[in-house]
């Protein structure tokens, strides 16, 4: 590869690297053709993008970038795991995916330009998917008001049971 590639694949790599919302940086020495491609396939159906480069072009690409602080473990085979849409896709991929074939290995990983270390992308995969957290907190945000009107129910038929009663008590009197 001459210097002219190199150039171009720094400054496609970079550009790719500025949007990222997260990034898994994984070792994928021991892993076979079929299951490279296996992983590749499970990362595209989650639309998370997986780079192998050379670790001096991924130093020199991730300059001015949040994966700058990533720079010391581009070390040894590396590979790129980049998604611009899911935070949590990339780790939740991976995570499966090297809990089943344990040669490959995740290194670190970046979130919202803040380091991630192997328990935190492990805590990020264990995260349940965006429409569950979000029927949640709907959930949340329902059971407030619906107790608020069980209770305003609660003390109106409250005093009509007091009302009924004194009815009743000034018609025995009378």
């Amino acid at each position: 590869m001459n210097r002219k590639q190199k150039e171009e694949i720094v400054k496609e790599l970079h550009e790719k690297l500025l949007g990222v919302k997260c990034a898994v940086l994984t070792d994928f020495r021991g892993l076979d053709v079929s299951a490279t491609n296996t992983l590749r396939d499970e990362l595209r159906a989650a639309s998370v993008e997986y780079r192998v480069a050379k670790n001096s072009l991924l130093r020199l690409s991730s300059q001015d970038t949040d994966l700058s602080c990533l720079k010391d473990q581009f070390a040894g085979p590396s590979a790129l795991a980049l998604s611009k849409e899911d935070p949590v896709a990339p780790a939740k991929v991976l995570v499966k995916f090297a809990k089943e074939n344990p040669a490959l290995k995740i290194k670190a990983g970046v979130l919202d330009g803040k380091p991630l270390d192997i328990d935190a992308i492990n805590a990020l995969a264990e995260l349940p998917s965006r429409e569950v957290m979000l029927s949640m907190l709907l959930s949340a945000m329902n059971g407030v008001p619906t107790g608020f009107v069980v209770v305003l129910g609660g003390v109106i038929r409250n005093l009509l049971g007091v009302l009924s009663a004194l009815r009743d008590q000034r018609e025995k009197a009378a």
